[in-house]
């Protein structure tokens, strides 16, 4: 009975000898998840079909009726139960406009499959030696791709965004506090970024220890970059009262308007001011999460145009790459590759141009007594702040295998196309709606509807507008936000609640509200902008019938 119970344990592994069998029986579950998942698609909508009511007590119902099971549940039960979970669930359809979520390429999921297949901590390439090599492949890819010395670069995957930025915050420490890792930081260091960048920073300064109000914000420019005249101000003015400068986090491609920092410039001041100081200059790092992937364009010829892209793409490319150009220059980057590498979530490479760097921060090998310190295994990341890596960097590899450098060229082009044309149908369909983000062609554009119609926007940032006048076109775009938001399964646009913080005619400031589309779904084509934009234009008509004041005319 014993050895029976054990067999039917063992039938939940995949198989020790690879024989026939069992991969048969793998392979009919796998078919019956993506049965089930194509049963489920609807692709004149957002969501997959089915319904879940997350409203009221459903989480709290889930606490209550969740148990572990007495026994075993056969497999196709399981799966059965797993495609339950995804009734309603956002699918990345040509209606999907919302934020930076794409769709998992096929080449990402095989290369997390194969990853999954052997399980290997890629911590160690004596635990994961296929996770190994690919993060040195992919590192090495990626550092050639905007300009890094791949015999000096280095890099890792980490956990998104903020994992590549709270590593470039260990790095800055370290390089001004040698023995911080052992004593504890002083409580003059500080970071800077801009009024755009993403909250990861903020976040990365609490869990350092150093604290979020030692975290300094930007100005930025009216194209959401860094204002590096108020930079340069406000790292003398930390200086004068016994701050340090270690830190600045330049934004190449900002989450709500595609703003890009001009890396050069900001390693030019920063330099000029450590200098003038006699201090170090502050490490510089690009979150290019996001907008990093431009760099496949860097040596793109726009003059042959081998893509064939037409005169508009072409010149958004060529503004882009203007400003992605300068990447090399910053001290440490990241490439999100569950965003624009389309990999599953999270893939995420921290980069970094000296890989020296990393030393500073890794453990001593006594520190780490069964991993690496051995005498067989060439590759051991004590440096990470996980000890359990996942060898994510094999997804990584087959996307930039299976896409290539043009493929990557082909799928960016078509975002930028898309964005290009449902901005000039914006303009011409709805003559209330101004595009705030005009100096950023990227793949997404914010809008912010203005009830009276006119250049309202312009008269916001000028600050000629009151607390109150500012806050009444707010409140009509949250209203828009709250009507598209309700009907999400059916067009799923984005939205943010701040978008810039603009001087008020009363002395004030305030965050302006807008409307976000973002051009992420490969299926999303310049033949459907026509449909997005009378969907959205019916919409704003409802929420003028609904909430607008009897002293605004209709538009219609």
């Amino acid at each position: 009975m014993r050895e029976k119970r054990l067999a039917n344990v063992q039938q939940l592994f995949p198989s020790e000898d690879g024989n026939l069998q069992t991969r048969q029986m793998f392979m009919r579950l796998i078919e019956q998840i993506l049965a089930g998942v194509d049963d489920l698609k609807n692709p004149d909508s957002v969501n997959l079909k089915g319904f879940k009511n997350r409203t009221g007590s459903f989480y709290n119902d889930l606490i209550r009726n969740s148990a572990i099971p007495a026994g075993s549940v056969p497999l196709e039960d399981i799966n059965a139960e797993l495609l339950q979970l995804l009734h309603d669930h956002p699918y990345h359809t040509k209606y999907f406009l919302t934020n930076i979520l794409p769709m998992a390429s096929i080449p990402g999921i095989l290369g997390m499959i194969v990853a999954f297949m052997v399980n290997g901590n890629n911590l160690w390439d004596v635990y994961g030696p296929a996770g190994a090599e690919a993060e040195v492949r992919v590192t090495s890819m990626m550092s050639k791709l905007i300009g890094y010395d791949s015999l000096k670069s280095g890099g890792y995957t980490t956990w998104g965004g903020q994992g590549a930025i709270f590593s470039g915050l260990r790095i800055a420490i370290a390089k001004v506090v040698p023995d911080a890792l052992q004593k504890g930081i002083p409580d003059n260091l500080y970071a800077f970024c801009s009024d755009a960048a993403h909250y990861s920073l903020y976040k990365s300064m609490e869990a350092s220890g150093i604290g979020s109000d030692r975290l300094i914000r930007v100005r930025t420019n009216d194209d959401s970059s860094m204002n590096v005249i108020d930079l340069q101000q406000k790292m003398e003015e930390v200086i004068a009262k016994g701050g340090i400068p270690i830190y600045i986090v330049a934004t190449t491609g900002t989450t709500d308007a595609m703003g890009i920092d001009d890396v050069e410039q900001i390693c030019m001041t920063s330099e000029r001011v450590a200098v003038q100081h006699g201090l170090t200059r502050p490490h510089i790092h690009a979150d290019s999460a996001l907008g990093g992937f431009f760099a496949f364009f860097n040596d793109y010829d726009f003059a042959a145009n081998p893509l064939e892209l037409n005169k508009d793409v072409a010149q958004a490319l060529i503004s882009i790459r203007r400003k992605m150009r300068h990447l090399h220059k910053a001290d440490s980057l990241c490439f999100d590759f569950q965003k624009l590498g389309q990999t599953p979530y999270v893939t995420s490479l921290f980069l970094v141009k000296d890989a020296a760097d990393l030393r500073l921060v890794d453990l001593h090998p006594d520190e780490t007594p069964y991993v690496g310190h051995r005498g067989y295994g060439q590759y051991h990341t004590g440096y990470t702040l996980e000890c359990s890596r996942m060898a994510s960097s094999i997804s990584m590899y087959s996307a930039l295998l299976a896409f290539g450098i043009e493929g990557y060229q082909q799928l960016l082009a078509q975002f930028v196309e898309v964005n290009l044309a449902f901005r000039e149908t914006l303009r011409r369909e709805i003559p209330q709606a101004e595009i705030v983000n005009l100096d950023n062609p990227g793949i997404i554009t914010l809008f912010r509807i203005y009830p009276e119609g006119g250049s309202g926007f312009q008269t916001e940032i000028s600050g000629a507008c009151t607390l109150k006048e500012i806050e009444r076109h707010n409140k009509f775009n949250e209203r828009l936000f709250e009507m598209l938001g309700n009907h999400r399964d059916r067009i799923f646009f984005g939205d943010t609640k701040k978008h810039l913080v603009v001087p008020t005619k009363d002395g004030q400031e305030t965050a302006l509200y807008a409307t976000k589309i973002f051009i992420i779904s490969p299926y999303t084509e310049t033949k459907h902008v026509e449909e997005i934009v009378q969907y959205l234009k019916k919409t704003v008509a409802e929420v003028y019938e609904k909430y607008s004041e009897a002293s605004i005319l209709s538009w219609r």
